[in-house]
């Protein structure tokens, strides 16, 4: 399960995975815009995740961590939302894991700095579905899930690096003999991860 926390929309996806199959479960995002009281809100948050991990019980969980900007209050508002998110998940002792923004984005696109436009297109195509969607939010969170996936399992880990943070309540490290695999390699193997110009892909 991948989350992509936010104070008012927080996205999350469910990857299922079988062999080299990967299918979506579910994409949806929890809407918190309507929540003025902050302490409400983070309740909901906690109430939310539990109440989907117990309905599609994931193996792991994994969330984007908050990035780094200047305005300090939406940072910290951010770090507590990802943070009950993440408690809900340690409180059914699941694996967490963390991962950077540009992580993720590399993870999916190739490149850390990609649009969350062509993180969901290819989120999309990858697992055969439909857009749109109502809000990027559930694509990001499926991203994240994605992106744990690859990480784990992925032979490119080791080429592209891993600049994971580092996992909380048992979340493994992958190992590939196949590390030295190449980004086009892979492509070859995987056409639905190319970048395309934005504009293309829809």
């Amino acid at each position: 399960m991948g989350i992509d926390p936010g104070t008012n929309y927080m996205g999350y996806g469910v990857l299922e995975v079988d062999g080299r199959t990967l299918r979506s479960v579910v994409l949806g995002d929890i809407d918190l815009h309507k929540l003025t009281d902050p302490y409400a809100k983070l309740r909901y948050i906690f109430e939310r995740v539990g109440a989907l991990i117990d309905e599609y019980r994931p193996r792991e969980v994994a969330l984007e961590s908050p990035f780094f900007g200047e305005n300090v209050q939406s940072m910290l508002k951010l770090g507590r939302a990802q943070g009950v998110a993440m408690a809900a998940a340690l409180s059914r002792n699941l694996p967490v894991t963390e991962y950077a923004p540009s992580r993720i984005k590399q993870s999916i696109t190739g490149r850390g700095s990609a649009a969350k436009e062509q993180v969901a297109a290819i989120v999309c195509r990858t697992l055969s579905v439909e857009r749109p969607l109502r809000r990027l939010d559930a694509t990001d969170g499926m991203a994240v899930a994605l992106c744990h996936y690859f990480t784990v399992s992925n032979p490119l880990q080791a080429a592209m690096g891993d600049d994971r943070v580092k996992g909380l309540g048992g979340g493994k490290k992958a190992a590939s003999k196949n590390g030295s695999q190449s980004w086009e390699q892979f492509l070859q193997r995987h056409p639905e991860r190319e970048i395309k110009t934005p504009g293309t892909d829809r």
